[in-house]
């Protein structure tokens, strides 16, 4: 679209905060634009056809707490079908790498963890998360590792206040295609400027500067959504600066956690949305999602620090690993049947670097200091600002929303 020089609000970033920013101001009769440093819409919202017959979101895939997910009402809005099979992360386990016997007693240690982490937080000590272990479990390490699928990150480096404010009504849905997709449509009326990366708000006269790659505009009110680890590292720099938001942002790191998509030959022979992962008693494993949606496919999942690790070593690594590891619990003639298409690295993309925000021990609190307004025209949004459902894409959207209020009751509009 067309770059102005001036408008009323500036909204830095077109994933889920910033679109959703956007569509409430629709009708508000300011001018708006979103700057967005990608060439496409979603953020780390991002679905790709990683073949012919395998659609892959590469980033956010789950509605999480659907029946509280304004996602949901978009999606049958935009004509998106939604599917509610259960997800494969308790049942539905296929092989005999992890035999029933052990599967039932791990579920005992990890809703036993749950209870002594809730116990902890009722305590309102902000302590990490690993305090609630229990010395000596033989599960630990796994029970690390299902912290890293949630979190991005291992126990220690968790906040449990953080963990226990999460709300999740234990409802998962799906978007047959794809949830990058349904945000990118759901972004496509909105006026957006792709390949703009900002990189400056002068906020110092009365009128803000924002310095972007495409050149310098001026605004009343900004929206900053970009990720906490921009503003922590100063990618994104303020002037005069803002050491309160960098703190915060810095209390609220990203973790990683990323994909893999593996193509199945004779796809036909193994169950669709069965779930793969071993009793390995270790916290460097995957998990794996056999067939989604009955594709002919394997998806495979990394967290934490051994994501990271995968990420360092290149292109390729997770697949790499993925192949060997599901070799070793299924035996080595489905090498043959697989196939690298695709894989995530969200920690090397230069405008996430993570994939969700997680407070360590002692920051709960920051997610509210990262979305207090300044001076009643700097506003911030994005899922690191919402305070019971960070991490998900529709926390990232009602932020949003929950800023373009903001802005129009500093405006007087409200």
């Amino acid at each position: 679209m067309h770059f102005p020089s001036s408008v009323d609000v500036a909204i830095i970033g077109a994933g889920a905060a910033g679109l959703g920013a956007a569509h409430a101001l629709t009708d508000s009769g300011l001018s708006v634009i979103v700057l967005e440093a990608r060439d496409r819409l979603g953020g780390r919202a991002w679905t790709v056809q990683a073949s012919p017959e395998v659609t892959f979101d590469v980033g956010c895939g789950w509605l999480h707490s659907a029946d509280k997910n304004s996602f949901v009402s978009i999606a049958r809005q935009l004509g998106f079908e939604l599917n509610k099979d259960l997800p494969p992360w308790r049942e539905r386990a296929y092989g005999n790498a992890f035999p029933e016997s052990e599967r039932d007693d791990f579920m005992h240690a990890m809703d036993a963890f749950y209870e002594r982490l809730w116990e902890a937080a009722q305590k309102g000590k902000d302590e990490p998360a690993s305090l609630s272990l229990e010395p000596g479990n033989r599960w630990n390490p796994m029970l690390d590792a299902i912290s890293t699928y949630i979190n991005g990150c291992e126990l220690k480096d968790m906040s449990t206040l953080d963990w226990d404010a999460y709300e999740d009504t234990n409802l998962n849905w799906r978007v047959r295609r794809g949830y990058g997709a349904l945000i990118a449509a759901y972004g496509a009326p909105c006026p957006v400027a792709l390949n703009c990366n900002v990189t400056l708000i002068d906020h110092s006269d009365k009128r803000i500067r924002i310095g972007t790659s495409r050149g310098t505009l001026t605004a009343d009110k900004v929206i900053v959504t970009v990720p906490t680890n921009l503003i922590a590292e100063e990618v994104l720099r303020f002037s005069p600066p803002l050491p309160a938001k960098i703190d915060a942002a810095a209390g609220l790191p990203l973790g990683v956690d990323d994909k893999v998509m593996l193509a199945l030959g004779d796809a036909e022979a193994f169950p669709t949305e069965g779930n793969l992962r071993g009793a390995t008693m270790r916290t460097e494993m995957g998990t794996y999602h056999i067939r989604p949606f009955g594709q002919p496919c394997i998806e495979g999942f990394f967290g934490g620090s051994f994501a990271r690790e995968l990420e360092d070593a290149g292109d390729g690594a997770f697949a790499a690993h993925s192949i060997d590891e599901i070799a070793g619990f299924l035996g080595n003639d489905i090498r043959r049947k697989l196939k690298p298409l695709c894989e995530s690295r969200w920690a090397h993309d230069p405008f996430a670097r993570g994939s969700y925000s997680h407070a360590l021990p002692g920051h709960a609190g920051d997610r509210a200091a990262l979305a207090t307004p300044v001076d009643g025209r700097l506003f911030f949004a994005g899922e690191a600002t919402s305070p019971t459902f960070f991490t998900t894409a529709h926390g990232a959207r009602d932020s949003g929303e929950r800023a373009a209020m903001e802005v129009l009751a500093a405006l007087g509009r409200s």
